[in-house]
């Protein structure tokens, strides 16, 4: 596991709401997590400013005392759109606290949720309609009393896959392929089933159907290179856009807003 990054300015950065953040503020940090191809992140207690944008992940998030899940996104959602619900004992609801996620690649979250990815769709909800209350009461008690509550999410993330039996390794290939930007006619072909099969399962495991998947994806990539300086005419095109003006609609269709508004943020 490589050493914590601290940044201001994150691929991933995520909040109470989960999903990618746009912010500058040096006030979040993150590190590689178990089970592998997950992220352990934290945000230091701030006002949120930014919506946070669709990344393909679903969050396990431990925010002011509650547990909480962010389902996948498929367009920006406001951090202070949090499920209403009482504080766990020793949570003043003030945000004093910093808020601590557990980000799963995109798929491996249903198998810890134990529900499919769709009904997550768009959702921030308490993790007790998810899980029997008493296994949620027993875990919120555990984060409470942890000085490392991250750790704490990523055992129960654990004991969760081996109770499921693990993740599918072909879903992480259609992600990587979608990714990578294979037509979606060729991932199923890759993944040895047709395409409504893809389809269905791409709804199970990662919450939308596969073009959109990989243009959520798609996204990701072209804001981590955006945010290094790169000209958006090279960004479009190294992030398989078919031109800038491509890249632009896609932006604003998915983010809410253009890239420029999005990178100067903060």
């Amino acid at each position: 596991m490589s050493e914590e990054r601290e940044t201001g300015e994150p691929h991933g950065a995520t909040d109470a709401a989960g999903g990618v953040a746009v912010s500058r503020a040096p006030v979040y940090r993150e590190r590689p997590a178990r089970p592998a191809g997950a992220v352990l992140w934290t945000n230091a207690p701030r006002p949120p400013a930014r919506p946070v944008l669709p990344d393909g992940c679903t969050d396990l998030i431990w925010h002011q005392g509650r547990l909480l899940v962010a389902g996948p996104d498929t367009g920006p959602h406001f951090p202070d759109d949090i499920p209403p619900g009482p504080l766990s004992h020793g949570a003043d609801g003030t945000g004093g606290a910093p808020t601590v996620g557990l980000r799963f690649a995109p798929g491996q979250g249903p198998a810890v949720f134990g529900v499919p990815a769709h009904e997550l769709r768009n959702l921030r909800v308490p993790l007790t309609d998810l899980w029997p209350e008493g296994e949620v009461r027993e875990l919120t008690e555990r984060a409470a009393a942890a000085g490392a509550p991250g750790r704490v999410l990523e055992q129960a993330a654990l004991a969760r896959l081996r109770t499921a039996g693990g993740t599918d390794g072909r879903t992480a290939a259609i992600a990587a392929a979608l990714a990578g930007g294979r037509p979606v006619a060729e991932v199923a072909r890759l993944a040895g089933m047709g395409e409504r099969r893809l389809h269905r399962h791409s709804l199970d495991v990662f919450g939308y159907g596969p073009k959109t998947l990989a243009r959520v994806l798609r996204l990701v990539r072209a804001l981590d290179l955006a945010r290094t300086g790169m000209p958006y005419a090279m960004v479009a095109a190294r992030a398989g856009y078919a031109d800038q003006a491509h890249l632009a609609r896609e932006v604003k269709s998915l983010a809410g807003a253009p890239m420029g508004v999005l990178l100067r943020s903060g």
